[in-house]
């Protein structure tokens, strides 16, 4: 599959979104279009199971109104897909008729296990965590799902979700503490009735927008430094303390607290209370959430299905950073060049003892070489500046926060000075041995990066050797490299104070000095 634009219609319980994606092998899959409407479509299905004429007429007027703006953007290609609401609807066959004479939209219904399998599909390729239980709370229902070194292990899905609980245990706007308990024990006793979570100790992902307003209110809270809550981690504990700090407030403050959305106002804090008893029944402090969710999952099946080799499940990062490097003009010969000298320079190092060898280094330096000094595309004097920030405030796929922070720091490395002013926010999350390894390492990119100073590729191999009390680094390569070689002499400096040690360096071509 070569190029795509589709759209996919998410019909929920509690919203139904208009999504719109772009598709190249370049660029990958990317977003550019959002609408949603808030229409707690669970509301309406009646006593006798049937979804009400009003329910219905309100699932039509927004399928027309996303047909215009499907017109607006010009894309043919849509997936229409319902979920809990409309599949629980005892008049579902009739609804699907109606749509598709009234708005021409066809809709597909999502069973129990292919809502869980899409949701899967979403983290499994966008994240790095090996094994997990996932949860998908929606509006009518949640989906549980175990997955083991990115394998499909285990689905579920509970006919309720916060809209239904709502309706089941709160009585006003808002829960109390007597509802809160109730529904606890509810949850955690249907919980433990699947003997597959029970104490596995893996991590939980949240998936869906509960999980990503959780997420949100609670950088907003801490004064998170980061963007983005994709494999952002949250703790038991600091969940259990989200809870009660949310809990204080009435349902118009809850309305305008920064991070949540409005919607959500009365159906935040049951959906805590569900994540903590998963939390519990699986026997895990560690929460973390995906912002890919059901309609990735879709979409990344339907691209699968046009390149089976679009995704790697078991090297999320690599895609996203070969997308990263081509959004800022790097060739891919180029970042191969990088990668490959920074590995025969660290591993140079190591047998000189330089460093210690250390395998979870060499990859974050590899990674790091990948995108180092991207920032040069927007400017040449400020690509540090520009480098750190487009890394430290993007959500790359298969890397966690903390790691995303390293890799800005030492991708956008220019000198100590400042390498101590962009690390500054983020003190608290490193210790002092390892920003000091990481600044070193930004001077080994830095210096690695000026042997491909005209992106000609011409350097092939890199020999260190001890040279008495100092070193010798011999370049190796194809034809004359006189602009690297004047501005590795420039940079040497650099990596002469890490290993504080003089430093000669030697190009030879085709076997001659240079």
């Amino acid at each position: 599959m070569k190029n795509l634009k589709t759209a996919i219609i998410d019909i929920g319980s509690n919203t139904i979104r208009l999504v719109l994606y772009s598709y190249n092998k370049n660029e990958g899959l990317r977003e550019f279009g959002n609408i949603k409407t808030v229409a707690r479509l669970r509301t309406y299905l009646l006593p006798n199971g049937e979804m009400s004429e009003e329910g219905i007429q309100l699932l039509a007027d927004t399928l027309k109104s996303f047909r215009l703006i499907l017109a607006d953007y010009d894309v043919t290609d849509v997936k229409a897909a319902a979920t809990a609401a409309v599949r629980q609807a005892a008049n579902n066959e009739e609804i699907i008729r109606r749509m598709q004479e009234e708005t021409g939209i066809t809709i597909d219904i999502l069973s129990e296990e292919e809502e869980a399998y899409y949701g899967f599909v979403a983290v499994a390729h966008s994240m790095d965590t090996p094994s997990a239980v996932t949860i998908d709370i929606g509006g009518g229902s949640t989906e549980i799902t175990l997955f083991i070194n990115k394998k499909l292990q285990k689905t579920i899905s509970f006919p309720f979700g916060t809209v239904s609980l709502k309706q089941m245990f709160i009585k006003g706007t808002i829960i109390n503490n007597d509802e809160r308990i109730k529904l606890r024990d509810y949850v955690t006793e249907q919980f433990s009735s699947l003997p597959w979570i029970k104490d596995v100790a893996f991590p939980i992902i949240g998936i869906g927008g509960s999980a990503r307003n959780i997420a949100q209110v609670h950088q907003q809270k801490t004064n998170y430094p980061l963007s983005g809550v994709h494999e952002y981690t949250i703790m038991q504990d600091d969940l259990g303390t989200l809870r009660d700090y949310l809990t204080q407030f009435s349902f118009e403050q809850l309305k305008q607290l920064n991070g949540l959305s409005s919607d959500r106002a009365d159906t935040i804090v049951p959906a805590l209370e569900v994540f903590l008893a998963l939390l519990s029944v699986v026997g895990t402090d560690t929460f973390q959430v995906s912002k890919k969710g059901l309609r990735e999952g879709l979409i990344i099946g339907r691209v699968l299905q046009g390149n089976s080799k679009a995704y790697n499940k078991y090297n999320v990062f690599e895609e996203s950073a070969r997308q990263l490097a081509h959004a800022y003009g790097r060739t891919e010969e180029e970042v191969h060049t990088l990668a490959e000298l920074t590995g025969q320079f660290y591993r140079e190092c190591c047998n000189l003892q330089l460093f210690h060898s250390n395998e979870a280094d060499l990859e974050l330096l590899i990674k790091g070489a990948k995108v180092y000094a991207i920032g040069e595309y927007i400017e040449l004097d400020s690509s540090s500046q520009h480098t750190f920030y487009l890394i430290s405030n993007q959500s790359l796929s298969g890397i966690s926060h903390i790691n995303r922070v390293k890799l800005a720091l030492l991708a956008s490395y220019k000198n100590r000075e400042y390498f101590e002013r962009f690390a500054q926010p983020f003190d608290s999350w490193m210790s002092k041995e390892e920003l000091k390894k990481l600044r070193d390492f930004g001077a080994v990119l830095k210096f690695v990066y000026a042997l491909n100073m005209t992106k000609r590729n011409v350097v092939k191999q890199l020999i260190i050797k001890n040279n008495g009390d100092d070193l010798l680094i011999e370049v190796m390569t194809s034809e004359r490299a006189n602009a690297e070689m004047a501005q590795v002499e420039k940079q040497k400096k650099h990596i002469e104070r890490v290993f504080k040690k003089n430093i000669t360096i030697v190009f030879n071509v085709e076997g001659w000095n240079c």
